[in-house]
């Protein structure tokens, strides 16, 4: 038997096509995401008991005990990905974030088109996926790291098999050859991220993508980028490029890997070609700021480069280094027109 979930005051909100995402913080406050900036809306819960009633319908719905954790996370009918915070958790009323589903995709010529990144970046970043580099998407909340993932996911060649790891379904591939793995943290049997990418490895993926690394998959998703799987990608939450290598770091050893930290680093500078950055700005123009290499090492340092960043017009543009695994990408196929990499030639994709 189908059921329809009421989604009462915010109905409209799921509606409007401007609004990226609803969060409610009691009866009477409830903001959104509009255009990229937080607002206060005047939409509003007659009262306490309906607000309970709206998370316990959302709750029934994907058959969750209310009596069984204080959070909750899960996909709502139209796709749109939720997170409920309950007392104790709360102190008074429940809270709720709703990340809307987004039905269209943005490709990296949408990102052109929205201003994200100039067309010279797009290039770069589409050859970088076709030649299978391995790449690290680094951003803050809220900055679009899963939809700048997905928009690379349009350069991988149709003829490829991709396997997916997220906790919440959010990437949707349009390959025919796309198998989705999902961790599950509650429930009769849980799944571990880490377990899901395990497993991925035996099922003959040319690339492997992980939403988000958060935890101990790290290790397993840098062994899978340096042992075969090429061109695998996954986003990490990071201010900057130095902060997401930081923040690789800080993984690994949160995850007990004892390891000498030359050697860790050796493993994430043999692993990671690009970190990506993206950034949410003041006026809620979301846009990559930085393209960096990750070279090799010099003693216990990872190498690494700038290059594309934000110039003195806060636009994005070369640097004038051209990248040390230039060589890779010529080996596999792909080159960049001669003065590519110099700031002061323009660049228009051949139609």
């Amino acid at each position: 038997m189908s059921m329809k979930l009421d989604y009462g005051p915010l109905t409209s909100l799921l509606a409007d096509s401007s609004i990226t995402e609803i969060m409610v913080n009691s009866p009477e406050h409830i903001f959104v995401e509009h255009k990229g900036v937080l607002v206060e809306t005047g939409v509003r819960f007659i009262d306490e008991r309906a607000l309970w009633d709206f998370v316990f319908a959302i709750l029934h719905f994907e058959n969750k005990d209310k009596s069984a954790a204080t959070s909750f996370d899960g996909v709502l009918p139209d796709g749109s990905r939720y997170n409920i915070v309950v007392p104790p958790m709360t102190p008074k009323y429940p809270s709720i974030t709703i990340r809307k589903f987004q039905s269209k995709r943005l490709t990296l010529q949408d990102l052109v088109n929205n201003k994200s990144l100039n067309e010279k970046a797009a290039y770069f970043l589409s050859q970088a996926v076709k030649a299978k580099m391995n790449i690290l998407v680094s951003g803050g909340t809220g900055s679009g790291k899963t939809s700048f993932l997905q928009a690379l996911t349009f350069e991988i060649p149709a003829e490829e098999r991709i396997v997916t790891i997220e906790d919440v379904a959010e990437l949707k591939i349009q390959h025919r050859n796309w198998v989705q793995l999902l961790s599950v943290a509650n429930g009769p049997t849980p799944v571990t991220a880490r377990q899901c990418l395990v497993n991925s490895l035996r099922m003959r993926p040319d690339r492997i993508l992980v939403g988000e690394c958060r935890k101990d998959e790290t290790w397993d998703m840098l062994q899978a980028m340096n042992t075969g799987h090429e061109g695998s990608m996954t986003t990490l939450h990071a201010n900057s490029p130095q902060e997401c290598l930081t923040r690789v770091e800080n993984l690994l050893y949160m995850a007990n890997f004892d390891l000498p930290i030359k050697a860790l680093r050796a493993q994430i500078a043999g692993s990671v070609n690009f970190v990506v950055q993206v950034k949410r700005l003041p006026n809620g123009q979301r846009m990559v700021t930085d393209i960096m290499e990750i070279s090799g090492m010099e003693g216990d340092v990872i190498t690494r480069a700038p290059v594309f960043t934000l110039d003195n017009k806060g636009e994005l543009a070369p640097v004038g280094y051209v990248p040390r695994c230039m060589k890779l990408f010529n080996a596999r196929g792909f080159q960049f027109p001669e003065g590519f990499f110099d700031p002061s030639r323009a660049f228009r994709r051949a139609a």
